[in-house]
């Protein structure tokens, strides 16, 4: 066994299952992402909800739908550089994580629940890709 095998072994844990955990969950968020795209783009155009001081605040659903789809899309193909151990893919996936849990408290107010729970799995990518990503590469 050379000296190179034995440092690569021994630098690959456990905690390298956080990262196919966090590839599983950003197709699983991707995968959300998409039907929920889809589903806004077929459906009504514009819908109306009632703001703090009773006003009517116009939300345009189709373009919500357009911003759900390509953010599902791109998180598809990076959760497959993310699983297949590229470096940089931890970046993005982080970035592009950051923003699809800020695109979702945009939506509490539309949908509380199913935000938070987007919200949740998005932090969990997050910390997944930060903490433990750098085991991946052995």
């Amino acid at each position: 066994m050379s000296q190179t095998q034995a440092h690569a072994a021994s630098e690959r844990t456990g905690w390298v299952g956080w990262i196919y955990f966090a590839g599983i969950l950003l197709l699983l968020g991707a995968a959300i992402d998409i039907f929920y795209g889809i589903m806004a783009i077929v459906g009504p155009n514009t819908a109306y909800f009632v703001g703090p001081q009773g006003r009517a605040a116009s939300f345009d659903v189709a373009g919500w739908g357009w911003w759900s789809l390509i953010v599902g899309l791109v998180m598809v193909v990076l959760a497959f550089f993310l699983l297949t151990g590229r470096a940089w893919a931890r970046i993005v996936v982080a970035i592009v994580v950051a923003i699809n849990a800020v695109s979702h408290v945009m939506s509490l107010p539309a949908q509380p629940w199913w935000s938070l729970v987007m919200i949740a799995l998005d932090v969990l990518v997050i910390y997944a890709v930060t903490v433990h990503g750098r085991e991946v590469r052995s």
